[in-house]
C-alpha cells in the first residue's frame, strides 16, 4: 500500500468527523447569516428570506453592537499583557534554581484552569459583594470604602478582567516553562561570564529565545478573550448600564433572547473576521522580526 493513501485512510474517520461536526455547522451558520431567520422562519421556513449582506450592515449600524465591540476590545487589551506577564513571570520563578517545591506550585497554579468556570465564577461573585465579599472586609480593614465591583460600570469589566486572568494565566504558565526549558543553559553561563546580570540575561536571552512562545501564547490568549462569554453571563449579566456585554453575550441574545438567528449568525462571523485580522497582524509582525 502506497504510503500516501495509508495516511488518508488512518486520518480519514478522524475527517470526517471534523467535517460533519465542525464543517457542515459552520457553512451552515454562514448561510443562515445571509437570512432573516428569526422565530417566525422557526415556526414556518416559509417565512424565511434571502437578505444577503443586510445583516452585517445592520450590526456596522447598531450601536448595541460597537457598544459590546468596544467592552471586549477594553477586556482584550487590559487582560491580555496582563494574563501574558504574570503567566511569564510565575514560569519564571518556577524556572529559577531558588524555587522549592516546583510540582506542588505548577499544580496549584494551573489548578484554575482546570476547574469549572461557572462555579468559580459564583464564588468569585460572592468574593465581590458589596456588603458581605471578603474583598470589601479586606479593604475595610484598611480604611477604605466599600466598592460596587460589579455593580459599578467603572469597575464591573476590570473585576471580570481579574478574574479571567486567575482564571486562565496558567496554561500560559505550562507554555511558557516549557519555552524555558528548552533554553540551552550554555547561553546564561556564557553571559554570567561576560559579566551580564540577571536583568540583561532576561533582556538579551530568554526574551530572544522565547519570541515564538510568546507569539504563540499571545495569538491563543488573544483569540480566547475575544471570545468573552461565560463571565460576565455569570457574574453581572451583562450590567451595569451594558458595560460589561461581550461581542459574545450581544450574540447570544440576538440569537437565544431575540431569536434573530440571522443576526447572531452574522456576529459570529464578524467576531472570526476580528480575530482573523488580529491574528494575521501579529504573524506578519512576527515575520518581519524573523520569529516567525
Amino acid at each position: 500500500m502506497r504510503p500516501g493513501l495509508a495516511g488518508w485512510i488512518f486520518a480519514g474517520p478522524a475527517l470526517v468527523v471534523i467535517a460533519v461536526f465542525f464543517g457542515l455547522p459552520v457553512l451552515a451558520a454562514l448561510a443562515l447569516s445571509l437570512t432573516d431567520f428569526d422565530l417566525y422562519a422557526l415556526a414556518d421556513l416559509r417565512n424565511l428570506r434571502f437578505v444577503g449582506l443586510e445583516n452585517y450592515v445592520e450590526l456596522l449600524r447598531s450601536p448595541p453592537f460597537w457598544k459590546a465591540l468596544g467592552n471586549t476590545v477594553y477586556f482584550v487589551v487590559l487582560g491580555v499583557p496582563l494574563s501574558i506577564a504574570l503567566s511569564l513571570g510565575a514560569a519564571l520563578l518556577l524556572h529559577s534554581q531558588v524555587a522549592r517545591f516546583k510540582g506542588f506550585f505548577r499544580t496549584a497554579l494551573f489548578a484554575p484552569v482546570v476547574t469549572t468556570l461557572v462555579a468559580v465564577a459564583v464564588i468569585w461573585r460572592y468574593l465581590f459583594h458589596t456588603r458581605y465579599g471578603l474583598v470589601n472586609y479586606g479593604l475595610g480593614w484598611l480604611g477604605i470604602d466599600p466598592v460596587d465591583w460589579l455593580g459599578d460600570p467603572r469597575w464591573a469589566m476590570p473585576t471580570i478582567v481579574l478574574f479571567a486572568v486567575w482564571k486562565n494565566f496558567g496554561y500560559n504558565m505550562v507554555i511558557f516553562l516549557a519555552g524555558l526549558q528548552a533554553i540551552p543553559g550554555d547561553l546564561y553561563e556564557a553571559a554570567r561570564i561576560d559579566g551580564a546580570g540577571a536583568w540583561r540575561q532576561f533582556l538579551h536571552i530568554t526574551l530572544p529565545m522565547l519570541a515564538p512562545v510568546l507569539l504563540v501564547v499571545g495569538i491563543i490568549t488573544i483569540s480566547g478573550y475575544f471570545q468573552l462569554f461565560a463571565e460576565p453571563y455569570v457574574m453581572t449579566q451583562g450590567d451595569p448600564m451594558q458595560s460589561t456585554v461581550s461581542v459574545l453575550y450581544f450574540m447570544y441574545e440576538e440569537g437565544f433572547k431575540w431569536w434573530n438567528l440571522g443576526r447572531a449568525s452574522a456576529v459570529a462571523f464578524l467576531l472570526f473576521l476580528i480575530i482573523l485580522a488580529v491574528t494575521t497582524v501579529l504573524l506578519r509582525s512576527a515575520r518581519r522580526r524573523g520569529h516567525a
